[in-house]
């Protein structure tokens, strides 16, 4: 993932009734394409037929839920014909409680993209004005500050979403050319006109599954990235404990076909040019973290294409309650604004991605102790025999690993089992979408804290094997590659040294994926 300043705007991503996929999503948040609006005059007569339904329906029938009606437990209380107009606003103001961190300005992308996907549909009843402001917030790189806490994930993400709602309409503030400003002085150093919410555009906007589902093309991106990475680390650790590369074998892996299991066993072969395997070996078999390794990685890679699948469909669904059918002219009541799908990937991706935290961890765990590493020097020190008594190499760092590892651990617990009932029981069953999302974004950060710190130790764990001439393997290829890659930046560690900062080095590289891996 290579971030650029500027979007290319060569190759716009165009909006439309189009399909998206994960990778579009990804690419306007990290800001590797730019984006438009379809003009194409049968999309905008798609969209502005819903808007023009609700006009007509407004008129003749008198009585729409979100429109003349309250919202949620409240749908029975009337809104007099006078106070219409002001409802989309009270709706998005009431709803400004969030808490915590905010967004990043890329998971801020990331939600813009989702949200004008869905209401691109062309089923939530709202003009093509409105997607033409959310337009101008990505093309202007304006990013909505929304607060991370709040969401049920059912009825959607309505409140993170109404700072969406409340900056299209000049209000709060946003990410703007680096700096926190206030909305409406970048609206008007833009000459950008606040919009005016028509009657249901509140309600389309908020009462989706916009920011979990954003959050979960972030999550899919980095997990997909991980795979490879934990492979590599593996096949490093695997020679730097003299592993058995047949562990790896082609045939064994043919008679338990998972194809994503399948896949990492061929990339650690490929790693370890294992050779022909001997007709009865009589050495003795490696501890489960390297052996089993394939089988531990391989839950994830199996299950990419699924959660695929439940993330792109959601991305391309209209989400909000009512759907408006403007072509058959219906209104149609329904709770698609419900996250369980999202919330079932997250809580599953974060058990898959804890697991490779503890595969690693237990990796290093035999790589620092003498009486698993096959020679090696206690903690990975490589320091000389005259200053060895005063060094400790990676004890410290061992320990990190076992902090963040144990918090990944804890963290696996689904949160899409803990629905609570709330608003006066109207949404009494929700799905903790965002939460599920919020808890694997972090696994992904403490796994990622653990790949880095493990990979420096592999990569000591190698060279020191070098040093002693007992190195079995060939280091060629992959390997090759990834050892030179770090040594570039991280040198041997022959002296105790801080590794804070260069920790922290290499976990920004690997979150951009800047090693070069499968």
């Amino acid at each position: 993932m290579s971030q650029s300043a500027s979007p290319s705007a060569a190759n716009p991503l165009v909006f439309d009734e189009q399909r998206l996929s994960i990778e579009d999503v990804l690419a306007v948040a990290h800001q590797r394409r730019a984006c438009a609006l379809s003009d194409a005059p049968e999309f905008v007569q798609d969209i502005e037929q819903g808007a023009r339904f609700l006009d007509r329906l407004l008129q003749e029938d008198g009585v729409i839920y979100g429109v003349t009606t309250g919202y949620g437990d409240s749908c029975t209380t009337h809104i007099p014909r006078e106070l219409v107009e002001q409802l989309p606003q009270h709706l998005y103001t009431f709803h400004g409680c969030g808490l915590g961190a905010e967004l990043s300005p890329t998971a801020g992308r990331a939600v813009l993209a989702v949200r004008l996907t869905s209401l691109t549909r062309g089923y939530s009843g709202v003009s093509y004005g409105l997607l033409q402001q959310l337009t101008r917030l990505l093309q202007n790189d304006i990013v909505p500050l929304i607060p991370e806490e709040g969401s049920v994930g059912a009825s959607g993400d309505l409140t993170p979403l109404s700072y969406v709602a409340a900056v299209l309409c000049g209000e709060r503030e946003v990410y703007y050319k680096g700096a926190r400003r206030k909305t409406a002085e970048v609206f008007a150093e833009l000459d950008i006109k606040p919009l005016k919410l028509r009657p249901k555009e509140g309600l389309a906007l908020m009462n989706g599954t916009a920011v979990m589902t954003a959050l979960a093309c972030l999550a899919y991106e980095r997990t997909e990235y991980l795979t490879k990475l934990a492979t590599r680390i593996t096949a490093l650790n695997t020679i730097a404990a003299q592993g058995n590369a047949h562990h790896f074998d082609e045939r064994l892996f043919a008679v338990k076909p998972h194809p994503g299991q399948q896949q990492i066993a061929a990339w650690l072969r490929d790693d370890l040019h294992a050779g022909e395997p001997p007709r009865n070996p009589n050495r003795l078999q490696d501890r489960y973290s390297l052996r089993c390794a394939p089988h531990v990685i391989g839950v994830a890679a199996d299950s990419l294409p699924w959660w695929r699948q439940f993330i792109e469909n959601e991305l391309n669904s209209a989400n909000d309650n009512p759907i408006i059918d403007g072509a058959g002219e219906h209104v149609l009541h329904g709770g698609h604004f419900y996250g369980g799908h999202i919330a079932f990937v997250m809580d599953s991706m974060k058990n898959a991605v804890a697991n490779i935290a503890d595969l690693l961890d237990r990796q290093l765990a035999q790589l620092v102790d003498t009486k698993f590493n096959h020679g090696l020097p206690a903690n990975l020190s490589g320091a000389p025999e005259a200053r060895r008594a005063i060094n400790h190499g990676f004890k410290a760092v061992q320990i990190g690993v076992s902090a963040w590892t144990a918090e990944a651990l804890k963290l696996t617990m689904p949160a899409s089992v803990f629905s609570r009932s709330t608003e006066c029981h109207n949404q009494d069953k929700v799905s903790m979408g965002t939460i599920a999302a919020r808890d694997c974004l972090r696994v992904l950060q403490l796994t990622e804290q653990v790949a880095a710190a493990v990979l420096l130790a592999a990569c000591q764990g190698l060279e020191l094997r070098q040093q002693a001439g007992t190195n079995e393997h060939s280091i060629e290829g992959g390997i090759k590659t990834t050892f030179d890659e770090i040594r570039a930046q991280h040198p041997f560690l022959a002296e105790d040294r801080a590794l804070e900062g260069e920790l922290r080095q290499l976990i920004a590289r690997i979150q951009e994926q800047g090693l070069s891996l499968y």
